[in-house]
């Protein structure tokens, strides 16, 4: 299994990201897709998660801003970040079905 992750960048605080994380394999549509996300100098955190049939679950900092989505037919993971913060600026990793991390793609909310 591969992932490829996209859309990281430099936006301003209260700017919008979308990323995405296209997965190799054919045994996408059956698992549990998720972002996380670490800051440097801190652990790694779940962002958000999704359900083969789409049921999502966030941590409290992205309710309500981060929406997490999927195309199964196009084995693509999406974010969608909205009013993104300074203390969002991370390196946001997709991953699939628990074992398998994507190389990060970076964030960066400037103030």
């Amino acid at each position: 299994v591969q992932l490829q992750a996209s859309g990281g960048g430099v936006v301003q605080a209260g700017g919008s990201l979308r990323l995405s994380c296209v997965v190799s394999g054919s045994i996408f549509s059956s698992g549990v897709m998720g972002w996380y996300r670490q800051a440097p100098g801190k652990q790694r955190d779940r962002v958000a998660t999704i359900t083969p049939n789409g049921s999502t679950n966030y941590a409290d900092f992205g309710k309500g801003r981060f929406t997490i989505s999927r195309d199964n037919a196009k084995n693509t993971v999406y974010l969608q970040m909205n009013s993104l913060k300074p203390e969002d600026t991370a390196v946001y990793y997709c991953n699939a079905f628990g074992p398998f991390w994507g190389m990060g793609t970076l964030v960066t909310v400037s103030s």
